[in-house]
């Protein structure tokens, strides 16, 4: 299915989620004077403008980014990420996944990101030609399977699909399991939405039950951006979690809990 575009929902509350523990995984990662691949399967076009009509439409950045984002430190590796790239594309810039990535790597390391929609490949292409990434049109489940184990050996890998496809429920949990253990050095990090309707539930208990190592399983809750809006969390399923994830975890449900 090709009808999903992140541009209604960048800068969301599930947005803050994934990319400040993204953020906090990559700058733990560049620490150390070692390359590394980053990898990601559904990226999207990568710089979303909180202020097009698409963004506006959803008001889903307001109830998210806007709403939160002085609560993080202003060391924080997210907020770094932030204002790096609105330093570059204005105040009202957002930068999806592969940007936040691109603003923590360093120029020895990788980045393979996969795209299928057209329009949405074409502007990543765009966006990210600065940024000497692989990008590739292609399914990300394929990618996936195809660019691992990467060399450089070190990095992480990041899936979050849509989920407009019922079957990525079933299918991400036997997908994780397969990662590991092709390329077992690995962090494989995986994104779900927490759903009203509870759709979520099965795979998140087959994660749970994965018994994988180093494994952080973080979910956080909120309120509907909007009335009738299905999305009430955000689920964070990490494999091989480097060290101090789980403390940031740990601040972003007090975050969120302030929210409430």
């Amino acid at each position: 299915m090709l009808s999903y575009q992140h541009i209604y929902h960048a800068g969301n509350l599930a947005d803050v989620h994934k990319h400040a523990l993204l953020a906090a995984a990559l700058s733990y990662l560049t620490r150390k004077d070692k390359p590394l691949t980053y990898i990601e399967t559904h990226a999207g076009r990568a710089l979303y403008a909180l202020d097009s009509d698409e963004a506006r439409k959803t008001g889903e950045a307001e109830a998210g980014i806007v709403r939160v984002e002085a609560a993080f430190p202003g060391d924080h590796p997210y907020r770094r990420a932030l204002a790096s790239i609105r330093a570059e594309h204005g105040a009202k810039a957002y930068p999806g996944s592969p940007m936040i990535a691109a603003s923590l790597l360093r120029p020895t390391d990788r980045m393979v990101l996969a795209e299928l929609h057209p329009q949405e490949f074409a502007a990543l292409k765009a966006n990210m030609a600065p940024r000497a990434a692989e990008c590739r049109q292609t399914d990300g489940q394929q990618l996936a399977l195809s660019a691992t184990p990467p060399m450089p050996r070190r990095g992480m890998i990041l899936i979050d699909p849509s989920y407009e496809v019922k079957t990525d429920y079933e299918a991400m949990p036997a997908l994780v399991a397969k990662l590991h253990r092709r390329w077992n050095v690995g962090i494989v990090a995986l994104w779900y939405p927490i759903l009203v309707s509870g759709l979520h539930r099965p795979m998140a208990a087959a994660l749970a039950g994965a018994n994988l190592p180093g494994t952080l399983h973080h979910e956080i809750s909120f309120a509907p951006s909007r009335e009738g809006h299905g999305m009430i969390g955000s689920g964070m399923y990490i494999v091989n979690a480097p060290y101090g994830l789980e403390a940031e975890a740990r601040r972003l449900e007090d975050i969120f809990g302030k929210l409430a």
